[in-house]
């Protein structure tokens, strides 16, 4: 029996839909990720990018477990000297409330050339309405 090596041109893409209302922010990233690579296909190849399309609504409501909503911290630099920029989760969920998710789930898909192209698959929303209705999501729980 040969092994089988899927193509970019054989890939057929599915779109999912996800309500994030409740859930756990580091185990919806996993699961989200896990959609975007493509891992659950019997077609997985790892330099093929044969992922699918997730929508996520009610980002809002995610939630964090323990002290994380004061103490995990979000850094970023600027480069310069004294640049060093620090943020809890709670100041990035207020001022933006889709991008601890959206920086979860960049941060757990492999640093390669289609960590990109997979991030643009991922749409997130703040609330129930999406703009994707026309694709025909399948919702996951």
């Amino acid at each position: 029996m040969k092994t089988f090596v899927a193509k970019k041109e054989e890939v057929s893409r599915g779109w999912y839909l996800i309500n994030a209302e409740g859930q756990v922010l580091g185990r919806l990233a996993s699961r989200i990720a896990r959609l975007l690579i493509g891992k659950d296909k019997t077609t997985f190849t790892p330099h093929v990018d044969a992922g699918d399309h997730v929508v996520v609504i009610n980002a809002s409501g995610i939630r964090v477990t323990g002290k994380k909503l004061t103490d995990k911290v979000y850094y970023r630099h600027s480069m310069y000297p004294g640049g060093l920029k620090a943020r809890t989760y709670q100041q990035v969920r207020d001022r933006f409330p889709t991008r601890p998710l959206e920086m979860a789930v960049k941060r757990m898909l492999p640093k390669n050339r289609h960590q990109s192209r997979r991030m643009c698959r991922l749409h997130i929303y703040v609330g129930p309405q999406h703009r994707h209705q026309a694709q025909n999501p399948e919702v996951i729980e």
